[in-house]
């Protein structure tokens, strides 16, 4: 996920108490790792040790979860309070960040089976906590698939912008030119400029609106309309700045503009 502390959900932290808990950062093929270790580092100054970067779509490091899961619970004190012969593990995290993926690459990995949860590119699909899913045979382990949850308040509206911008809400709601402005902003403040080669721009740009305009014009989503002048009626083709921004949201979520860490401010600010 390219918002890995931004995509973090501050009550889990009290819900989760002395509960085994591991933190699976996914989508990693979408964020820029150069700060990788900077991630772990902060995240460890907030009490979470156990982290892995996964990539479920290529099955990257996924073999690390279930060993990493394996030896949490089983060095946990309440482990031993009786005769367990199977594990039952929830997957809980903000929505549209691959948990479905999770369950269904450890099955391919340890079942060599197929989807057994529903997955999408947008937020909702999972829409409550599904029946036992079983990922591994020895040791016996089941997941939980669940819906994904978001904090009741987001500390911030830059934070909200880069978890929209990971769509964990629908585009709709905040608005796809905003979320596209919000983008463009950000590629442009860390020197990002793959958009400008994806869209065959002439060069970097600030002005969401030309960018947009160029967007639309280059992939045929314009329309025309009726505009009333002094001399009547006359159609002008407009650009559709909607689809072109979802087009550019599209490709960004995809990778296709790049590696991209949303959370790079965030990390420069943190105390070494």
């Amino acid at each position: 996920m390219p918002g890995p502390l931004s995509g973090r959900n501050p009550l889990f932290k009290e819900t989760l108490g002395i509960k085994p808990h591991l933190l699976v950062l996914n989508k990693m093929d979408l964020a820029d790792l150069k700060d990788q270790q900077k991630i772990i580092q902060h995240l460890e100054g907030q009490g979470l040790q156990n982290v892995i970067f996964t990539n479920c779509v290529k099955d990257k490091n996924i073999k690390q979860v279930i060993p990493a899961v394996t030896e949490l619970v089983r060095s946990s004190y309440r482990y031993h309070r009786g005769e367990n012969v199977e594990l039952c593990i929830m997957v809980i995290g903000v929505p549209n960040v691959g948990k479905s993926s999770l369950i269904n690459s450890l099955r391919r990995q340890h079942l060599r089976k197929g989807k057994a949860t529903r997955v999408g590119g947008e937020p909702g699909v999972t829409r409550a906590v599904m029946s036992r899913i079983q990922v591994c045979e020895r040791p016996l382990m089941f997941l939980l698939d669940t819906p994904g949850v978001l904090a009741p308040r987001i500390e911030s509206v830059e934070t909200g912008l880069k978890l929209a911008l990971c769509g964990t809400v629908r585009d709709h709601l905040v608005g796809e030119e905003t979320l596209a402005d919000y983008l463009l902003y950000t590629l442009n403040r860390h020197q990002l400029f793959g958009y400008v080669q994806h869209y065959g721009l002439g060069g970097a740009c600030d002005d969401v609106g030309s960018v947009l305009k160029h967007v639309a014009v280059r992939l045929g989503k314009t329309q025309k309309v009726k505009v009333l002048t002094g001399t009547g009626n006359v159609n002008v083709i407009q650009p559709n700045y909607t689809a072109a921004a979802h087009d550019f949201l599209r490709a960004f979520r995809s990778g296709l503009l790049g590696p991209v860490m949303l959370d790079r401010d965030v990390l420069q600010s943190a105390p070494p």
